[in-house]
């Protein structure tokens, strides 16, 4: 597994990044025997470290964790326990999708992220339209409704748009305020 661990305003010492190396990669070679990769970004902020944990454990299937504690160590281990309680929990679910082949269409899509809060000059109007300031090409996968709840819990992801393997059109499937999840099956939009 490739494993990268980087400090945010924060210097990384050997000891950590070897303990970081010991604990995930047990944890992960416990559900996987060939993780693809991993990156541990840790924080300071305030008087709160952070650990942020992205593992991915196949094609296409992104698991995020993170946690805050007093001290660097246990907010590792809280991000790392809550990375393996859901390998545990999607464990059966990840394998049988590990094992068998992924149906991928290549869908041309855009995905924009968009800067919650520009910087504006004293001359611009604060009523002016958002700043795209990413966008790459990505495709969109097709998978059905459970794998795709699986997988946005899985990388703690607000939303997830996908090809219904049902009947090939565009769903997508997002986390409502009250906890549940949403799933919108537009009506119009699946005759591809």
């Amino acid at each position: 597994m490739n494993l990268t661990v980087k400090g945010k305003h924060l210097d990384v010492g050997d000891a950590l990044r070897s303990y970081v190396r010991e604990q995930l990669t047990a944890l992960t070679e416990k559900y996987f025997s060939n993780p693809i990769d991993a990156t541990v970004l840790f924080s300071h902020e305030a008087h709160f470290y952070r650990a942020d944990i992205s593992v991915h454990v196949g094609r296409g299937i992104l698991l995020q964790a993170s946690a805050d504690a007093t001290d660097i160590y246990p907010a590792f281990e809280a991000a790392a326990e809550k990375t393996g309680k859901r390998l545990r929990r999607y464990k059966r679910r990840l394998r049988d999708h590990h094992m068998s082949e992924m149906r991928v269409e290549e869908s041309p899509a855009r995905q924009y992220v968009i800067d919650p809060e520009p910087a504006l000059d004293d001359d611009e109007d604060i009523g002016a339209e958002p700043v795209i300031i990413a966008e790459m090409d990505t495709t969109i996968e097709t998978m059905s409704v459970a794998e795709a709840v699986m997988r946005m819990d899985l990388a703690e992801l607000p939303a997830i748009l996908f090809r219904s393997g049902a009947h090939g059109g565009l769903n997508m499937i997002y986390r409502r305020p009250d906890g549940h999840v949403g799933w919108v099956d537009p009506k119009g939009l699946n005759s591809v």
